[in-house]
């Protein structure tokens, strides 16, 4: 049995897809400023500057945004995706004319600052459970439009992906159990139906509160049980009770704080909406001078 993982799926469409709609929402009737004043073939250089200290991510993003504008715009990679930089550290320059460069420049650098500081944000969660047999999962609670490019900023920050979308696996939650509990159906009736209607062998996961449930959870054929908001304690015993029959996820309440702790349970894996929806952007400028 293997985990559930998602790696990567249409990263590349959706990342043109994404580009598209940023320039078209940046750019509009077009720069007013950059058209009155630049020259169309004044040419400039500059470096992407980093000032905060992280994870840097979304160069290629970068790189595509400028190209879409002006493919004469080159933007060499120095630190590549995934790495850490500290305040000083150029993590690419750039070249090519310069009105293109300056038409460009907000939004390479929004995708670059929030997808940096996702990878920064997932980095901190990693590095809390460093030494522990446990991954870090993202989850759906990510911008919309831009889930392929933060999923893809949770890899490069050593995390790993859930989901990507609901087909991608069954995911039995509270507000399901309480629909079919209202049938009359108990928690092992859930599962089997799940497993009934399961045509394309998906894995199943299941959300549970409580030690008895997830021992229901395990017995019934769960692949992944995930306990939600429990305590310590009480993950304790539940990872205990499920003897490995099952692989054991904890979810709700995480922070950077708590998470080492709740790895420390036992728990194969630990999902954080937070690495998505709370990230800081990391702090990067473009400095720009004409070549």
């Amino acid at each position: 049995m293997s985990p559930l993982y998602w790696e990567g799926k249409g990263d590349g469409e959706a990342m043109k897809d994404i580009i598209d709609l940023a320039l078209a929402e940046d750019l509009g009737d077009g720069d007013a400023t950059t058209d009155a004043l630049i020259p169309p073939d004044r040419k400039g250089r500059g470096a992407l500057l980093v000032k905060s200290p992280g994870v840097i991510a979304g160069l290629k993003v970068a790189a595509d945004v400028f190209r879409r504008v002006d493919p004469k715009i080159r933007l060499k990679v120095l630190i590549p995706d995934g790495s850490k930089v500290k305040p000083g550290d150029i993590a690419a320059t750039v070249s090519g004319p310069y009105a293109g460069i300056l038409k460009a420049e907000r939004t390479a650098l929004n995708f670059l600052q929030r997808l940096s500081g996702v990878a920064t944000e997932t980095a901190k969660y990693v590095e809390a459970v460093r030494g522990l047999p446990v991954k870090i999962l993202d989850t759906r609670k990510t911008t919309p439009g831009m889930r392929a490019l933060e999923k893809y900023a949770v890899r490069m920050g050593g995390g790993t992906n859930h989901r990507f979308n609901l087909g991608d696996a069954i995911l039995i939650k509270d507000n399901h159990i309480a629909a079919l509990k209202d049938q009359g159906l108990d928690l092992k009736e859930i599962i089997a139906r799940a497993r009934e209607t399961n045509r394309r062998r998906l894995k199943i996961e299941i959300e549970v509160t409580n030690t008895t449930d997830a021992v229901i959870a395990a017995k019934s054929g769960a692949d992944i049980i995930m306990l939600d908001n429990m305590s310590l304690t009480e993950m304790r015993r539940a990872v205990k009770a499920v003897e490995g029959r099952a692989f054991i996820e904890a979810s709700g309440g995480m922070t950077l704080d708590r998470v080492r702790a709740v790895a420390e349970t036992g728990v194969d894996f630990v999902s954080i909406g937070a690495i998505t929806h709370s990230a800081r952007a990391l702090d990067i400028s473009l400095e720009l001078e004409p070549a």
